[in-house]
C-alpha cells in the first residue's frame, strides 16, 4: 500500500519551505523570535481559512487536537493562543505578500495562459471591495464616523482568473487613487467599472499603449465624429467614434461608444473603449467577463475568514487578508487540478474535513466519494453483511 502524508501536508507542496525561509530572511520576520517560527504561524493562519476556524482559540485548539499529525507539516507542536496573537500583531505582514507572489508564480506556471478570447492581448480586471469593521475596535481603519472599513484593491488576471496584484487600504481611499499608482503592460486590455473614469488617467493609459473597456456614465458629454458599421442582426445597436473634451485637464479623448441592447433584461448598455480594432460584440463580451472579479470577491468573503478577524491591529488584519489570498490561490489550483467538477464552495466544505486525513490528494480531488483503498474491502464486507 502506498504511504502518503496528510492532505494538508500535500497541499503545502505549493509553498516550498526553502523559498519560504528565504522570504523570512528577507523581511527579518523572526528577529528576536524565541521558538515560534513563521512557518508555524503560516500553518495556523491557513488552518484558519481552510479549516474554517473562527477565532484564535479555535485555531490553536484545532491544531492541538491533531498534534500527532503536525510533524508532516513541519510543525513540532501547536502554538499557544497568546503566542499566535502576539506574532500576528508584531511580525511583518509583508512576508505573506511575498509568499503570495511565490504561490502565484507556481499556480500561473501550472495553469498556463489560455483564455476564452481569440485576441492575444493580456486581459485584466481592476476593482475594489470594502469590508466593514467595528469603528471602536479597528480605530485605525477610517471610513465613516460610526463605522470602520478596509478596502481590498485587486487586479484579476483572466488567464486562470488568478489575482496578480492586491493592496489593502482604509475605507476612505478611493478606487481611482490606487489605480493611478499602477503600471500596466503595453498592449494589455484593462476592464474597469465607472468608478475608475478619470479623463487624465484614461488619457495616460492611451499614451502608455494600454487599452481599456468600461461603462459610460449617463451625464458624459461627447461629440460623434464617425459612425462605424454594425451587424444587421445581433444586440449591437450602435458603434461610434466619439470625442470627449476635458476643460479641466485641457485634453481630448477619442474613444469608441458601443451601444448594446439586452433583450432578456430589457436594458441598454453603453460601453467605452479606446480599442479600435476589436468587434463591438467582443468588447461587450470582454466587459461581461469582468464579472469574474465580482465572483472572486464573493467567494473570498463567503468561504474564507475575511469578515471576522482574529486580531484587531492593522498588522494582524493584513496578515489574515494576505493568507486568505494565498488560500484562494491554493483552492483555485486544486479546482483546476481535479477531474471532478468541484465548485469552490463544495471544495472548501469538504476539504476542511479532510485536512488531516492520510490519503492521496490527487485521488481525492478526482473522486472524493470513493473510499480509500485500505477501506474498500471493509466497505464491501459491510454491504454483504447487511
Amino acid at each position: 500500500m502506498n504511504r502518503v502524508c496528510s492532505i494538508f501536508a500535500q497541499v503545502l507542496c505549493l509553498l516550498p519551505r526553502s523559498e519560504f525561509e528565504q522570504a523570512v530572511k528577507k523581511h527579518a520576520a523572526e528577529k528576536h523570535a524565541k521558538g515560534f517560527s513563521s512557518w508555524t504561524q503560516l500553518i495556523a493562519m491557513l488552518f484558519c481559512h481552510l479549516g474554517q476556524a473562527k477565532s484564535l482559540r479555535e485555531i490553536v485548539g484545532g491544531l492541538a487536537s491533531s498534534e500527532g499529525k503536525l510533524k508532516h507539516l513541519g510543525v513540532q507542536k501547536a502554538p499557544k493562543r497568546s503566542t499566535l496573537g502576539y506574532a500576528n500583531e508584531h511580525r511583518p505582514w509583508q512576508l505573506y505578500e511575498t509568499v503570495f507572489h511565490q504561490v502565484l508564480n507556481k499556480c500561473g506556471a501550472a495553469i498556463g495562459s489560455s483564455t476564452k478570447f481569440r485576441f492575444k492581448n493580456k486581459l485584466v480586471s481592476l476593482d475594489a471591495t470594502s469590508i466593514d469593521l467595528c469603528a471602536s475596535l479597528f480605530d485605525w481603519a477610517k471610513f465613516k464616523r460610526t463605522k470602520g472599513a478596509v478596502k481590498l484593491h485587486l487586479l484579476l488576471d483572466h488567464e486562470g482568473y488568478l489575482p496578480c496584484f492586491a493592496v489593502l487600504t482604509d475605507g476612505q481611499v478611493s478606487d481611482i487613487a490606487v489605480a493611478r499608482k499602477l503600471a500596466f503592460q503595453p498592449g494589455s486590455i484593462l476592464v474597469i467599472d465607472r468608478s475608475y473614469i478619470d479623463y487624465k488617467w484614461l488619457h495616460r493609459l492611451g499614451e502608455q499603449g494600454v487599452f481599456f473597456v468600461t461603462r459610460m456614465k449617463a451625464d458624459m458629454k461627447y461629440k460623434v465624429v464617425r459612425k462605424r458599421q454594425t451587424p444587421r442582426r445581433g444586440p449591437i445597436r450602435r458603434d461610434e467614434e466619439i470625442v470627449i473634451r476635458s476643460v479641466k485637464y485641457g485634453l481630448e479623448l477619442r474613444l469608441r461608444r458601443i451601444v448594446l441592447r439586452d433583450e432578456e433584461r430589457q436594458e441598454t448598455l453603453v460601453f467605452l473603449t479606446n480599442h479600435m480594432g476589436l468587434a463591438g460584440s467582443t468588447i461587450a463580451a470582454v466587459y461581461k467577463d469582468r464579472w469574474q472579479i465580482e465572483i472572486f470577491f464573493k467567494s473570498m468573503k463567503q468561504l474564507l475568514r475575511v469578515k471576522t478577524f482574529v486580531g484587531t491591529s492593522a498588522n494582524a488584519l493584513k496578515i489574515q487578508m494576505w493568507t486568505a489570498l494565498i488560500s484562494m490561490l491554493i483552492l483555485k489550483f486544486l479546482q483546476w487540478r481535479a477531474k471532478f467538477g468541484w465548485s469552490l464552495s463544495n471544495l472548501v466544505a469538504l476539504l476542511r474535513y479532510q485536512l488531516f486525513v492520510y490519503r492521496d490528494l490527487q485521488e481525492w480531488l478526482d473522486d472524493p466519494f470513493q473510499p480509500p483503498p485500505a477501506l474498500a474491502p471493509l466497505a464491501e464486507q459491510l454491504v454483504l453483511g447487511f
